[in-house]
Protein backbone atom coordinates (compact mmCIF):
# COMPACT_ATOMS: atom_id res chain seq x y z
CA UNK A 1 0.00 0.00 0.00
CA UNK A 2 1.45 3.64 -0.62
CA UNK A 3 2.13 5.84 1.60
CA UNK A 4 0.27 9.48 1.49
CA UNK A 5 1.99 12.34 -0.46
CA UNK A 6 2.56 15.78 1.09
CA UNK A 7 -0.15 16.86 -1.14
CA UNK A 8 -2.87 13.97 0.43
CA UNK A 9 -2.08 15.74 3.84
CA UNK A 10 -2.68 18.92 2.46
CA UNK A 11 -6.00 18.33 1.32
CA UNK A 12 -6.69 16.45 4.69
CA UNK A 13 -5.94 19.64 6.28
CA UNK A 14 -8.36 21.87 4.44
CA UNK A 15 -11.29 19.46 5.28
CA UNK A 16 -9.92 19.58 9.12
CA UNK A 17 -13.39 21.51 11.03
CA UNK A 18 -12.80 25.34 10.80
CA UNK A 19 -11.27 25.24 14.70
CA UNK A 20 -8.03 24.18 13.02
CA UNK A 21 -7.22 26.63 11.63
CA UNK A 22 -6.98 28.62 14.94
CA UNK A 23 -4.38 28.09 17.42
CA UNK A 24 -5.84 25.78 19.96
CA UNK A 25 -4.41 28.13 22.39
CA UNK A 26 -4.51 31.75 21.56
CA UNK A 27 -7.03 31.70 18.47
CA UNK A 28 -3.63 33.23 16.55
CA UNK A 29 -3.41 32.21 12.64
CA UNK A 30 -1.48 28.80 12.07
CA UNK A 31 1.37 28.19 9.26
CA UNK A 32 3.30 25.24 7.83
CA UNK A 33 6.26 24.68 10.13
CA UNK A 34 7.33 21.30 9.18
CA UNK A 35 4.97 20.04 5.33
CA UNK A 36 6.09 16.41 6.11
CA UNK A 37 6.62 14.19 8.97
CA UNK A 38 6.26 10.60 9.29
CA UNK A 39 4.41 8.62 12.08
CA UNK A 40 7.37 6.46 13.08
CA UNK A 41 5.44 3.12 13.83
CA UNK A 42 2.42 3.55 10.71
CA UNK A 43 4.85 5.71 8.46
CA UNK A 44 1.52 7.47 7.69
CA UNK A 45 2.47 11.15 6.66
CA UNK A 46 1.27 14.00 8.58
CA UNK A 47 2.04 18.36 9.08
CA UNK A 48 2.81 20.49 12.21
CA UNK A 49 1.27 23.85 11.75
CA UNK A 50 2.83 26.59 14.37
CA UNK A 51 0.79 29.41 15.64
CA UNK A 52 2.04 32.81 14.10
CA UNK A 53 1.21 34.08 17.96
CA UNK A 54 2.60 32.18 20.99
CA UNK A 55 4.11 29.06 18.43
CA UNK A 56 2.23 26.42 20.05
CA UNK A 57 2.50 23.59 17.41
CA UNK A 58 -0.14 21.59 16.36
CA UNK A 59 -0.46 17.84 14.25
CA UNK A 60 -2.42 18.36 11.34
CA UNK A 61 -4.67 16.50 10.57
CA UNK A 62 -6.01 15.07 13.65
CA UNK A 63 -6.97 11.69 12.86
CA UNK A 64 -11.05 10.82 13.99
CA UNK A 65 -9.85 7.82 15.84
CA UNK A 66 -6.75 7.94 17.55
CA UNK A 67 -6.18 4.38 19.04
CA UNK A 68 -4.66 2.99 16.08
CA UNK A 69 -1.52 4.90 16.73
CA UNK A 70 -1.40 3.76 20.48
CA UNK A 71 -1.36 0.02 19.40
CA UNK A 72 1.80 -1.25 20.72
CA UNK A 73 3.28 2.08 21.80
CA UNK A 74 3.42 1.49 25.59
CA UNK A 75 6.10 -1.07 27.33
CA UNK A 76 9.03 -0.51 28.59
CA UNK A 77 9.63 2.41 27.73
CA UNK A 78 12.20 3.39 30.28
CA UNK A 79 14.21 0.24 30.80
CA UNK A 80 16.26 0.49 33.79
CA UNK A 81 16.04 4.29 34.14
CA UNK A 82 12.22 4.02 35.37
CA UNK A 83 13.34 4.39 38.43
CA UNK A 84 15.53 6.82 38.47
CA UNK A 85 12.72 8.98 36.65
CA UNK A 86 10.57 8.41 39.52
CA UNK A 87 12.73 8.90 41.87
CA UNK A 88 13.85 12.58 40.64
CA UNK A 89 10.06 13.60 40.17
CA UNK A 90 9.40 12.66 43.57
CA UNK A 91 12.11 15.20 44.16
CA UNK A 92 10.69 17.68 41.86
CA UNK A 93 7.15 17.12 43.35
CA UNK A 94 9.11 17.82 47.04
CA UNK A 95 10.97 20.69 45.94
CA UNK A 96 7.60 22.80 44.67
CA UNK A 97 5.05 21.07 47.03
CA UNK A 98 6.69 21.29 50.05
CA UNK A 99 8.22 18.66 52.48
CA UNK A 100 4.85 16.96 53.95
CA UNK A 101 3.54 14.85 51.61
CA UNK A 102 0.08 15.37 50.17
CA UNK A 103 -2.69 14.31 47.63
CA UNK A 104 -1.24 13.89 44.64
CA UNK A 105 -3.13 13.20 41.35
CA UNK A 106 -0.79 12.18 38.22
CA UNK A 107 -3.12 12.41 34.95
CA UNK A 108 -1.47 9.57 32.49
CA UNK A 109 -0.03 8.27 34.46
CA UNK A 110 0.82 4.96 32.70
CA UNK A 111 1.51 1.50 34.62
CA UNK A 112 2.12 3.73 38.18
CA UNK A 113 5.90 3.79 38.26
CA UNK A 114 5.84 7.13 39.33
CA UNK A 115 2.66 7.32 41.61
CA UNK A 116 4.51 4.17 43.42
CA UNK A 117 7.46 6.08 44.25
CA UNK A 118 5.64 8.72 45.71
CA UNK A 119 3.08 6.83 48.01
CA UNK A 120 6.40 5.09 48.94
CA UNK A 121 7.69 8.97 49.89
CA UNK A 122 4.08 9.18 52.27
CA UNK A 123 1.96 10.35 49.42
CA UNK A 124 -1.97 9.76 49.40
CA UNK A 125 -2.19 8.88 45.36
CA UNK A 126 -4.42 8.44 42.29
CA UNK A 127 -3.93 8.54 38.84
CA UNK A 128 -5.56 9.03 35.69
CA UNK A 129 -5.34 6.18 32.68
CA UNK A 130 -6.82 5.16 29.05
CA UNK A 131 -5.50 1.88 29.97
CA UNK A 132 -6.38 1.55 33.33
CA UNK A 133 -5.32 -2.20 34.04
CA UNK A 134 -1.37 -2.06 34.22
CA UNK A 135 -1.42 1.19 37.40
CA UNK A 136 -4.24 -1.15 38.96
CA UNK A 137 -2.74 -4.79 39.10
CA UNK A 138 -0.05 -2.55 40.56
CA UNK A 139 -1.85 -2.00 43.48
CA UNK A 140 -3.27 1.55 42.74
CA UNK A 141 -6.18 3.87 42.35
CA UNK A 142 -6.72 4.41 38.85
CA UNK A 143 -9.47 6.29 36.52
CA UNK A 144 -10.20 6.20 32.68
CA UNK A 145 -10.75 10.00 32.39
CA UNK A 146 -10.35 13.12 35.14
CA UNK A 147 -14.07 13.58 35.69
CA UNK A 148 -13.77 10.62 37.32
CA UNK A 149 -12.00 12.00 40.37
CA UNK A 150 -13.75 14.95 40.70
CA UNK A 151 -14.72 13.42 44.18
CA UNK A 152 -11.41 12.75 45.13
CA UNK A 153 -10.54 16.82 44.99
CA UNK A 154 -9.06 18.31 46.40
CA UNK A 155 -5.31 17.61 45.38
CA UNK A 156 -2.33 19.39 46.88
CA UNK A 157 -0.50 18.19 43.63
CA UNK A 158 -1.30 17.22 39.87
CA UNK A 159 1.55 15.88 37.98
CA UNK A 160 1.10 15.27 33.97
CA UNK A 161 4.25 14.08 33.23
CA UNK A 162 4.81 13.54 29.24
CA UNK A 163 1.11 13.72 28.87
CA UNK A 164 -0.16 17.50 27.64
CA UNK A 165 0.85 17.39 24.66
CA UNK A 166 -0.77 14.09 23.74
CA UNK A 167 -4.42 15.75 24.93
CA UNK A 168 -7.06 16.48 22.32
CA UNK A 169 -7.65 19.96 23.81
CA UNK A 170 -5.50 21.27 26.36
CA UNK A 171 -6.77 24.10 27.40
CA UNK A 172 -10.64 22.26 28.72
CA UNK A 173 -8.24 20.18 30.49
CA UNK A 174 -6.69 22.87 32.44
CA UNK A 175 -9.79 24.03 33.22
CA UNK A 176 -10.92 20.61 34.79
CA UNK A 177 -8.01 20.48 36.91
CA UNK A 178 -7.85 23.96 38.26
CA UNK A 179 -11.29 22.71 39.63
CA UNK A 180 -9.35 19.69 41.36
CA UNK A 181 -6.82 21.58 42.96
CA UNK A 182 -6.47 23.20 46.29
CA UNK A 183 -6.17 26.52 46.20
CA UNK A 184 -2.15 26.69 47.63
CA UNK A 185 -1.76 23.49 45.69
CA UNK A 186 0.98 23.29 42.53
CA UNK A 187 0.63 21.76 39.16
CA UNK A 188 3.84 20.26 36.92
CA UNK A 189 3.73 19.62 33.69
CA UNK A 190 6.20 18.16 31.56
CA UNK A 191 6.34 18.22 27.83
CA UNK A 192 9.17 17.69 24.84
CA UNK A 193 10.48 21.34 24.18
CA UNK A 194 9.63 22.37 20.55
CA UNK A 195 11.98 25.72 21.02
CA UNK A 196 15.26 23.61 22.53
CA UNK A 197 18.29 23.29 21.07
CA UNK A 198 17.16 19.30 19.84
CA UNK A 199 14.25 20.54 18.44
CA UNK A 200 16.05 23.35 16.35
CA UNK A 201 18.92 20.69 15.17
CA UNK A 202 16.55 17.96 13.72
CA UNK A 203 13.53 19.80 12.41
CA UNK A 204 11.43 17.08 10.78
CA UNK A 205 13.05 14.40 12.23
CA UNK A 206 13.14 15.05 15.88
CA UNK A 207 12.74 11.82 17.85
CA UNK A 208 10.13 13.46 20.17
CA UNK A 209 7.78 14.92 17.42
CA UNK A 210 5.77 11.46 17.86
CA UNK A 211 3.30 12.67 15.35
CA UNK A 212 0.06 12.11 15.85
CA UNK A 213 0.46 11.14 19.24
CA UNK A 214 1.77 14.04 19.70
CA UNK A 215 -1.24 16.66 18.85
CA UNK A 216 0.59 19.60 20.33
CA UNK A 217 3.82 20.46 20.61
CA UNK A 218 4.88 23.27 23.21
CA UNK A 219 7.98 25.96 23.56
CA UNK A 220 8.37 27.46 26.63
CA UNK A 221 6.34 30.82 25.57
CA UNK A 222 3.69 29.09 24.15
CA UNK A 223 2.84 26.61 27.42
CA UNK A 224 3.70 29.50 29.88
CA UNK A 225 1.20 31.53 27.66
CA UNK A 226 -1.99 28.86 27.80
CA UNK A 227 -1.07 28.23 31.62
CA UNK A 228 -1.47 32.29 32.67
CA UNK A 229 -4.69 32.40 30.03
CA UNK A 230 -6.25 29.54 32.63
CA UNK A 231 -5.52 31.02 35.57
CA UNK A 232 -2.16 29.27 36.84
CA UNK A 233 0.93 31.59 37.32
CA UNK A 234 4.64 29.66 36.42
CA UNK A 235 6.60 30.03 38.89
CA UNK A 236 9.85 27.39 38.45
CA UNK A 237 11.25 25.16 35.45
CA UNK A 238 13.78 22.39 35.15
CA UNK A 239 14.80 21.99 31.33
CA UNK A 240 16.01 17.80 31.00
CA UNK A 241 14.73 14.61 31.89
CA UNK A 242 17.84 12.58 31.70
CA UNK A 243 16.43 9.59 29.87
CA UNK A 244 14.19 11.70 27.37
CA UNK A 245 16.68 13.72 26.48
CA UNK A 246 19.41 11.45 26.01
CA UNK A 247 17.35 9.27 23.36
CA UNK A 248 16.16 12.82 21.89
CA UNK A 249 19.65 13.39 21.07
CA UNK A 250 20.88 9.85 19.99
CA UNK A 251 17.80 8.61 18.29
CA UNK A 252 17.06 11.64 16.10
CA UNK A 253 20.71 11.78 15.22
CA UNK A 254 20.00 7.93 13.81
CA UNK A 255 17.01 8.70 11.94
CA UNK A 256 19.31 10.90 9.88
CA UNK A 257 20.39 7.39 8.53
CA UNK A 258 18.28 5.29 5.86
CA UNK A 259 16.47 2.47 7.44
CA UNK A 260 13.82 2.09 9.72
CA UNK A 261 13.15 4.99 12.12
CA UNK A 262 13.35 4.72 15.89
CA UNK A 263 15.26 1.31 15.36
CA UNK A 264 17.41 1.35 18.49
CA UNK A 265 14.60 2.76 20.30
CA UNK A 266 12.38 0.09 19.89
CA UNK A 267 14.98 -2.32 20.42
CA UNK A 268 16.07 -0.84 23.95
CA UNK A 269 12.00 -1.37 24.28
CA UNK A 270 12.15 -4.91 23.59
CA UNK A 271 10.00 -5.02 20.59
CA UNK A 272 10.71 -7.37 17.77
CA UNK A 273 12.65 -5.51 15.07
CA UNK A 274 11.55 -4.86 11.28
CA UNK A 275 15.18 -6.10 10.31
CA UNK A 276 17.30 -8.79 10.61
CA UNK A 277 19.73 -9.91 13.00
CA UNK A 278 22.84 -8.43 11.31
CA UNK A 279 20.93 -4.92 10.91
CA UNK A 280 19.75 -5.15 14.73
CA UNK A 281 23.16 -5.90 15.87
CA UNK A 282 24.74 -3.05 13.77
CA UNK A 283 21.78 -0.45 15.23
CA UNK A 284 22.77 -1.71 19.40
CA UNK A 285 26.68 -0.50 18.28
CA UNK A 286 25.59 2.34 16.72
CA UNK A 287 23.01 3.22 18.80
CA UNK A 288 24.92 3.07 21.98
CA UNK A 289 27.90 4.99 20.52
CA UNK A 290 25.65 7.82 19.72
CA UNK A 291 23.91 7.80 23.26
CA UNK A 292 27.52 7.61 24.78
CA UNK A 293 28.48 10.43 23.09
CA UNK A 294 24.67 12.68 23.31
CA UNK A 295 25.75 12.17 27.16
CA UNK A 296 27.77 15.27 26.87
CA UNK A 297 25.46 17.32 24.88
CA UNK A 298 22.21 16.95 28.02
CA UNK A 299 24.23 19.38 30.22
CA UNK A 300 24.55 21.46 27.57
CA UNK A 301 20.39 21.79 26.58
CA UNK A 302 19.62 22.07 30.73
CA UNK A 303 22.67 24.74 30.82
CA UNK A 304 21.23 26.64 28.09
CA UNK A 305 17.21 26.30 29.44
CA UNK A 306 16.83 24.80 25.95
CA UNK A 307 16.88 21.15 27.12
CA UNK A 308 14.82 18.61 25.64
CA UNK A 309 12.20 18.12 28.27
CA UNK A 310 10.30 21.26 30.06
CA UNK A 311 9.43 21.32 33.05
CA UNK A 312 6.84 23.64 34.93
CA UNK A 313 5.34 24.04 37.96
CA UNK A 314 2.96 26.22 38.78
CA UNK A 315 0.34 27.81 41.00
CA UNK A 316 -3.46 29.22 40.69
CA UNK A 317 -3.43 32.72 39.93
Amino acid sequence: MALPMPAAVTAAREEQPADCARCQACGGALRIRFATVRDPQTREVFSILECSNCGLGHTAPRPEDLAKYYRGYYGGRHGKTASYCARRRVRILREVGGSAAGHLLDVGCGDGTFLLAARAAGWSVAGTEMNTAPARQAGLDVYAAISDVRSLAPFDSITLWHTFEHLTDPRATLGEIRGLLSPKGVLIIAVPNAGGLQARAFGAKWFHLDVPRHLYHFTRPSLANLLRSEGFIPFREWHQEFEYDLLGWSQSALNLAPGPPNLFFDLLRGFKPPVGKLASAAAWVSGSLATVLSIFLVPVGTLTRAGGTLIVASRRA
